[in-house]
């Protein structure tokens, strides 16, 4: 689930709006020299349109009050060249801030993504994919654009307009009052624009990444979806939450056009009194047409700066929401981290142990008991251990707190004497490796994807080919030599392009292939055929010969693999020993068991007979 929907707080309630966007300077401290000189040649080119009615009233009240052609046509000279400096200050402007603007869009995304790979699980796990999409895409992409144009013409044009209105003054204090008191209602306007308008600019980008998020499970799932006929649930879903996101951005733009409405109707409103003021002005004397000519050309220039306020100010909403919903992720803290004084392990032999281990999820209820809930259980170097237990004890959520997927609420984890979380993660996950019930395979070649725990190997070399073909022999991979580049063929999104039994054999070969001391394995031979498995079990053992192993069992075939069986039961060990033993001294083990023994039945299609006389008979074996 995500952290948040369209009813989360718009933004953080303690930072103003310059302060947030302040939080970007260390992206933008590399290249601000640039986006400066952006911002001077902007000013430049403001300051050069300004000169142009100065340069007409000069030319009005000399050249063409004495009829004299040669000043006019110098004039018009004067005018052309101040026409071409604005127009170069505007090129220089766009050279100056395209570059360094997307120089720090794509220092945002590598430090964002860096930060999701190094936040815990706990973290993805109240995240929905589409929200971190959308911030990581759609948000930072809008900081850069706002960067590059948006801070750039903000600043610019409010100078301009301040200049420009105390250029007005210079012609007559009337006039200049007139254009002040007609700016008071943009600014009340603006004012309440920004509260309504920040509110609807964060509900539309939550709504955004959730339709994000539908769109992706809809496209992972589509063989669900269409394998229960539920397509157009799916779309009738989809429709309501693009019709959310239609209706907030309507009342967004109902926002910016009743901004507008002012930008556009006050400047109207203050030509037209200006216009009555100016021509009072002449019939007093107090002011000559030139001058007026010259007033109106000024105030000419300052309307687009006046009109452009309004977008300028819904884009710097726009980018301070991106930045608060970009930082929720650089903010969220990080609880599984290297330690201060890491220790390593110099000669790992391979002994694990669970030492009074308790372990709830973040959601878990004040009142519920721990998942785990005073775990004890060594696994000695070399050995293999089963671990099994019904639906819902905790054995999946066991075998995540070697590798620190997620950290012990209490107790600890121990391997080779020391404490895992004094060692660094680094160290760590090249001690133990893992493979997961739900094979996950990248957009990568079948190589790649065998050897991503081999960072410390060249994919191409011939070491790397040695260890590939040994995993992938292990696991039964032949078949990655009959798909069309063999080992360098691409595989699809997630591995979808493959069956359920080549994924998971995949991922076997990976965990394989990363050479740990200590191997996790949650029930990897799921979606293996009854020949298959049998093979990659005989394999295994060999592999596992001196290599310390905890293996969720989901079926006995994977049980006989184990030297010993671990039976977790309410959170508790409650009995370690071999299969005989267990099957001797424990009636819950035998339950187990006997479910494990109809699930595979179930499976395989045999018919299942477990009896009391069945349990005695491999008891006495």
């Amino acid at each position: 689930m995500s952290e948040e929907s369209s009813s989360s707080p718009v933004t953080n309630p303690t930072l103003s709006t310059p302060r947030a966007l302040a939080r970007l300077a260390p992206f933008v401290k590399p290249v601000t020299w640039r986006l400066v000189g952006g911002g001077l040649s902007a000013l430049a080119a403001a300051v050069i349109a300004l000169c142009v009615p100065l340069l007409l009233q000069v030319v009005l009240e000399g050249p063409i009050a004495s009829g004299q052609i040669m000043p006019i046509v110098w004039g018009a000279v004067a005018v052309t060249v101040l026409a071409l400096g604005e127009a170069v200050m505007v090129w220089l402007r766009r050279q100056f801030v395209l570059k360094p603007a997307t120089q720090v869009e794509y220092t945002m995304r590598t430090q964002l993504y860096a930060r999701l790979q190094t936040l815990p699980v706990a973290f993805h796990d109240r995240w929905q994919s589409g929200q971190l999409l959308s911030r990581m895409m759609q948000d930072i992409g809008l900081i850069r654009r706002w960067l590059a144009f948006g801070v750039v013409l903000l600043v610019v044009n409010l100078l301009t307009i301040v200049i420009g209105a105390g250029l007005l003054f210079r012609w007559h204090w009337l006039l200049g009052t007139i254009f002040l008191i007609t700016a008071v209602p943009l600014w009340i306007s603006g004012f309440l624009f920004e509260k309504r308008y920040g509110a609807l600019t964060r509900r539309s980008q939550d709504q955004a990444g959730d339709l994000a998020t539908s769109v992706e499970e809809s496209v992972h799932g589509i063989r669900v979806l269409k394998a229960f006929g539920r397509g157009k649930h799916a779309l009738l879903k989809f429709a309501n939450q693009a019709e959310s996101l239609r209706s907030t951005e309507l009342s967004k733009a109902k926002a910016v056009g009743w901004i507008w409405f002012w930008l556009v109707f006050m400047p109207e409103v203050a030509f037209a009194v200006n216009l009555v003021a100016g021509i009072w002005l002449i019939a007093q004397g107090a002011l000559s047409a030139p001058e007026l000519f010259a007033y109106f050309a000024m105030a000419t220039v300052l309307r687009w700066p006046i009109e452009s306020i309004g977008f300028l100010f819904s884009f710097l909403l726009d980018a301070r929401t991106a930045t608060d919903r970009v930082f929720e992720i650089f903010d969220a803290q990080n609880t599984i981290t290297d330690p201060d004084k890491p220790v390593s392990i110099a000669a790992p032999r391979g002994e694990l142990s669970f030492e009074g281990v308790h372990f709830r999820y973040q959601d878990a209820r004040p009142h519920e008991r721990d998942l785990l809930d005073g775990v004890d259980l060594v696994l000695r170097p070399g050995e293999t251990m089963a671990l099994v237990g019904i639906t819902g004890s905790g054995k999946t959520t066991l075998t995540t707190l070697p590798t620190r997927l997620y950290d012990v609420t209490g107790g600890r984890v121990v391997l080779d004497g020391v404490d895992v979380r004094d060692l660094t993660l680094a160290e760590l996950r090249t001690h133990i490796a893992m493979a997961f019930e739900d094979a996950t395979l990248f957009s990568a070649t079948v190589r790649e994807n065998v050897l991503l725990g081999r960072a410390d190997l060249d994919v191409h070399s011939p070491e790397a080919e040695r260890v590939l073909r040994e995993a992938l022999e292990v696991a039964q991979a032949a078949f990655v030599d009959t798909l069309p580049e063999g080992v360098e063929t691409m595989i699809g999104e997630e591995g979808l392009s493959l069956s359920g039994g080549q994924r998971q054999r995949l991922a076997l070969a990976r965990a394989v292939a990363a050479k740990p001391k200590v191997l996790v394995l949650d029930d990897p031979l799921s979606a293996l055929d009854v020949d298959t498995e049998a093979l990659v079990e005989e394999a295994l053992r060999h592999v596992l010969a001196e290599t310390t192993a905890l293996i969720v069992a989901h079926r006995p075939s994977t049980v006989a693999l184990a030297d010993r069986v671990a039976l977790l039961q309410q959170g508790r060990v409650t009995a370690v020993g071999t299969h005989s033993e267990l099957l001797r001294t424990s009636a819950h083990y035998r339950h187990v068991i006997s479910s494990l023994e109809a699930e595979q039945a179930a499976r395989t299609g045999a018919i299942p007979v477990i009896t009391d006389t069945h349990i005695e008979e491999e008891v006495q074996a």
